[in-house]
This record gives structure tokens, sequence and C-alpha cells, in this order.
């Protein structure tokens, strides 16, 4: 009789947490981005259960292996199964004991190079400092309650968000019929239209697409005219918890000023009552920050943390970054 692979029990973990495990950490996710690729996940068991977790998407290139984020995917990292403390030590204490645990497996591996985002519950990486990796803090932008559209649409900014979306309601209309396969076109001619290459493929995006779609964790919005062209689409995966906006795009032919806040607006009225919270997949990038914030959005830090064992491979990615 075969043993269960880590795989296998992550798989039944997912499955038992839900929600509680980030939507980017879960086993199906992992299984869509990685799809033909290599991924595996670290456990740490405690009294004959899982108390810790990293899912990893592990590459290879000339002889060396790395660890570095699936496409598409904002945070993997480490989980830490969910309990109640009798003390700020004992949470401590434990998440040194479990991180150094999850090290250790990551130490076995032989890695060229680590690099994951931990989502933004994770707000302790000292186990880590104190293993030689190093820390970038990075932002993302949140609405933190969706319970209350009338008080989310509140909280947009008047000139920039509301009157535009005030302006064009009349002159658009949602449709909910796009297939993954038409928001990919519609997605590519958009950055075809900028001088571009869609970073992503079409066979990748309609896989991830279905697969949260499937699920019932997921959805393609768009926006048509009154001549019914579609002048924006946008595409959202959800749990309880959260949601994320994925992929966006607008007509390269033209379109309302206000058409990408009225889908966001749109996307927002829908996911009211399905989940807590929406991130806005916050860049670094000056004029996107400046963007989301108009929304109303929380500002919320999360950490990138790497680690370089190889000093060609930081070469390779030194030379990688410049070109």
């Amino acid at each position: 009789m075969s043993l269960i692979t880590n795989k296998q029990r992550y798989e039944i973990l997912c499955s038992e947490q839900g929600s509680n495990i980030p939507l980017f950490l879960q086993y199906w996710w992992m299984e869509a981005v990685c799809h033909g690729k290599e991924w595996d996940v670290i456990l740490v068991d405690r009294n004959k259960q899982i108390v810790a977790a990293m899912p990893y998407h592990i590459g290879r290139k000339l002889g060396m292996k790395y660890i570095i984020q699936p496409q598409l995917t904002q945070y993997n990292g480490v989980w830490y199964r969910p309990q109640e403390w009798t003390s700020e030590n004992k949470r401590l204490s434990f998440e040194k004991w479990a991180a150094g645990k999850v090290i250790q497996q990551l130490n076995e591996l032989n890695l060229a190079y680590y690099q994951q985002n931990f989502s933004p519950y994770i707000t302790n990486w000292l186990p880590f400092y104190w293993n030689g990796f190093k820390q970038t803090t990075r932002y993302t932008y949140r609405i933190n309650d969706l319970s209350d559209s009338d008080k989310v649409f509140a909280a947009f900014d008047k000139d920039d968000r509301r009157k535009p979306i005030q302006k064009i309601a009349d002159m658009v209309h949602v449709d909910w019929g796009l297939t993954p396969e038409m928001f990919y076109d519609f997605h590519n001619a958009y950055w075809q239209s900028r001088g571009q290459n869609d970073l992503l493929s079409k066979e990748f995006t309609i896989r991830v697409c279905n697969a949260a779609i499937n699920r019932g964790q997921g959805f393609i919005i768009a926006l048509r005219d009154q001549n019914n062209d579609l002048v924006a689409a946008r595409f959202v995966i959800y749990d309880q918890e959260c949601a994320y906006s994925l992929m966006s795009a607008l007509n390269p032919n033209g379109h309302h000023r206000g058409a990408s806040p009225m889908l966001l607006w749109q996307a927002l009225k829908y996911l009211s009552g399905k989940t807590k919270i929406f991130d806005c997949e916050g860049s670094m990038d000056e004029g996107i920050e400046q963007s989301y914030r108009l929304y109303g959005t929380i500002q919320t830090q999360y950490f990138a943390i790497e680690k370089c064992n190889n000093p060609f491979f930081k070469l390779l990615r030194y030379i990688k970054e410049r070109m």
C-alpha cells in the first residue's frame, strides 16, 4: 500500500479548512496555475494534525532549483492553523517553532533561490530573518467591508470615481455572458493595442478562469455600450473571506472615462454578501497606486520574502531584470 503524499494530505486539509486557508494557497488554485509544471507543499505536524503548510511552485534552470510565485498568484508563503492563544507569547513561540520546521524542509530542497509573497495575514517574519532570509515590504489596497454597498460607494472619490460612474449609468449595461475564450481575446487585444503582448497564454487564462468559475469562486463581468460593443471586462476570484481582481481590460478602440470604475463598482455590488474583503491586487507602480486609492481603499502591507543561495543565480536574475 502506497503512502499518501504531501499534496494528497494538503488537498484534504484545504477541503477541511475552507477559506481559513487563503485562496492563493488553496490546492485547487495551485493545480490550476501550475498545470504542467512542478509544485508541492511543505507540511508541519503536531499532535497528529497539520499545523503549518507552505505550497510552492518549483522551477529549474541550468541545473539549479528555485521557488517563485506562480503566474497570476499574489500570495503563497506560510500558513498556520488558526488557534486560540492564551497569550501573545504562546502565539509567537508557536510561529517560531513552526516556521523553523518549514525552513528546515526548505533547506533540504537545496534551492538556488527562494521568493514568495506572504499573505497579509502573516505579520511576523522574524523566524525567516533569523535564518538568513530578506524581506521587502509591499503594498496592496483593500476594501475591508463589502456588506453595505451604499457605504462602499460613498467612500469612492467624488470627482474621479462617483461622478464618472453616475454619468455613464444609462450608457452601459452589464454582460455576464463572456466566456473565458472571449475574455482572453479581449484582454489580449487590449495589451496589443498598447504595444505589448499578453503575459499570459490563452491556454493558461482559459484554464484558470474555468477552474474558478466551475467552483463558483470566480466570474467574468463585462460592460457593453448602447451599440452592444464590449467596453470593459474583468476577471475576479473570491472565497468567503476575500475577493481579488486578477485581470481587466478596456476596449482599445475607445471607451467612456467611467467604464473602468463602473465595472469595478458592479463587481463590488455582486460580491456584497458573498465575501468580506476586496483586494485590488495592489501594485507598487505609482500611477496604479493612486488609481486604487480613489476607491476608498485601505493600504495593506504584505511581505516579499527571499533568499539567494547561489551567487550565479543572483547574477542571472540581475541581468534579466535589466534587459
